[in-house]
């Protein structure tokens, strides 16, 4: 009954006419409403006192539900209301954050009382529950609609796999919901405690699916706060018998089924979508995070050992010769030198054996610098391991006869990069390149960007698109092993 009184509120100050409540006076008004709210005749001298234990709900839950009662036209009115709210929000979206705004325009909004209870989106669909979107005033309706956006764009929709459906979706709106709350993206809705805590920023949902799955029970989960809308696996039982958008698979008014390949199509139309609106939107008015999945998206990606062997690469130092004359000048009777190539790479390799670092991570990184010692002839290679210290310094070289295999790795304190270079300082090591294999997690400075060119081979950080301040950042990706 709550929402019939929101909803009389709003036509209210709307300036509606119509005679939406027998009360006369502002006194009448408020025992009507403790009426309808508390119950008829309840008396609000017994109501629990501060601090007295609640026993209806648990403390910090809001459970937002729809109320039943409703009478069909009373919906219809409303709906027309909360329609005519949608567009004002998505205007608003554009003329403030033009990248959501563009990407609201692209989405139809439909009506779902039948079967959610908040909102929902597929991709090309909006789906909203009227009662929902009336009990919320015009920014949180801002908040919402993007907040679906961001569903589609993050691909929220396919991306579960076997993972558990519930703390999958709770990991998806903590990413979401940071970031609108970061960016002001709207109001966050006072109807529903959402997930939202700033200690995930930057970090990925499944990073964060794997942080609740080994932290949480299911009692706990539900003190952490409540979904916003409603996760709707859209491939259901029968979406692979030929059943296509907007066919329903409820009945005339139940959620519509979609299949694999249909699901790819509007994956792809997502993407589409996102890049136009960005472009659209025009610089600076596209969160960082959807800048970096265009630039993704849009530029082609190098497999990050091919990054590796041409940085390594570009140590080899080359000169002119006369001994390899160029052919370039033979039909001027001029004689112009060659180039000489030399083989020889000359690079510095630490290893990050900090506590965070794991046996696995070690042995990959030891894989990689066996494989650069294969791919070149001829190769000086300094290697050492680090964590606040050096450690085991060894140089392996061509014609030398040690074997990286005898190797032994040494560490496991704190992590502090900065002593790469004061270590290469005080023993005058100045290479043409200096390689890092680390898992990003610098504790303070991540070195000195003047003294050689760095490259940082960046393994296991949940935060894919972390980059160094400085030289070149590339991530070790396993199925690339």
């Amino acid at each position: 009954m709550l929402n019939i009184v929101l909803y009389k509120h709003n036509k209210a100050l709307k300036g509606n006419t119509m005679n939406t409540s027998q009360a006369n006076t502002e006194g009448e008004f408020q025992a009507e409403m403790n009426d309808i709210i508390m119950g008829e005749n309840a008396d609000v001298n017994t109501m629990p006192v501060p601090g007295s234990v609640p026993t209806k709900k648990k403390l910090g839950k809001k459970h937002w539900q729809p109320d039943p009662n409703l009478t069909t036209e009373q919906l219809a009115e409303m709906r027309a209301d909360v329609l005519e709210r949608i567009v004002i929000a998505r205007v608003g979206l554009l003329l403030r954050h033009p990248f959501f705004g563009n990407m609201a325009t692209r989405l139809r909004i439909k009506e779902a009382d039948d079967w959610i209870s908040t909102a929902a989106v597929d991709g090309r669909f909006l789906y909203f529950n009227t009662q929902f979107f009336n009990a919320m005033n015009n920014k949180e309706i801002e908040f919402v609609i993007a907040h679906e956006i961001l569903h589609c764009v993050f691909d929220h929709l396919t991306r579960r796999e076997d993972r558990n459906p519930r703390i999958h979706n709770i990991s998806a709106d903590y990413i979401v919901n940071n970031l609108l709350v970061r960016d002001r993206i709207g109001a966050k809705p006072a109807l529903i405690d959402c997930y939202q805590d700033f200690k995930y920023e930057g970090w990925t949902s499944e990073a964060v699916y794997d942080d609740i799955f080994d932290k949480h029970d299911e009692e706990e989960l539900e003190a952490l706060g409540e979904l916003l809308d409603d996760h709707i696996d859209w491939e259901g039982d029968d979406a692979d018998q030929g059943k296509g958008p907007g066919v329903k698979a409820n009945g005339k008014n139940g959620k519509p089924t979609y299949s694999k390949d249909e699901l790819k199509k509007i994956r792809d139309e997502i993407k589409e979508g996102m890049i136009q609106s960005a472009q659209a939107a025009g610089a600076g008015n596209t969160p960082g995070e959807i800048t970096r999945m265009i630039k993704d998206l849009t530029e082609p990606k190098m497999n990050w050992r091919e990054i590796l062997r041409q940085q390594i690469q570009s140590t080899i130092r080359n000169d002119y010769t006369f001994s390899r004359p160029s052919r370039k000048g033979w039909h001027t009777s001029a004689i112009l030198p060659g180039m000489n190539f030399d083989n020889m790479i000359d690079i510095c390799i630490g290893i990050d054996m900090s506590g965070s670092i794991g046996d696995a991570q070690a042995k990959d990184f030891l894989s990689e610098v066996k494989g650069i010692m294969d791919e070149f002839k001829e190769y000086n290679i300094k290697l050492w391991c680090f964590d606040t210290k050096v450690y085991n310094e060894a140089d392996f070289s061509a014609d030398g006869g040690q074997s990286i295999e005898e190797y032994e790795v040494i560490g496991g304190g704190g992590t502090e990069f900065m002593v790469n270079w004061d270590y290469m300082k005080e023993n005058d090591i100045v290479p043409k390149k200096f390689i890092m294999f680390t898992d990003g997690y610098a504790w303070d400075s991540w070195g000195d960007e003047d003294y050689c060119e760095t490259i940082f081979v960046i393994h296991s950080n949940q935060d894919k698109n972390l980059e160094a301040p400085f030289g070149i950042t590339t991530h070790y990706e396993l199925e690339a092993a």
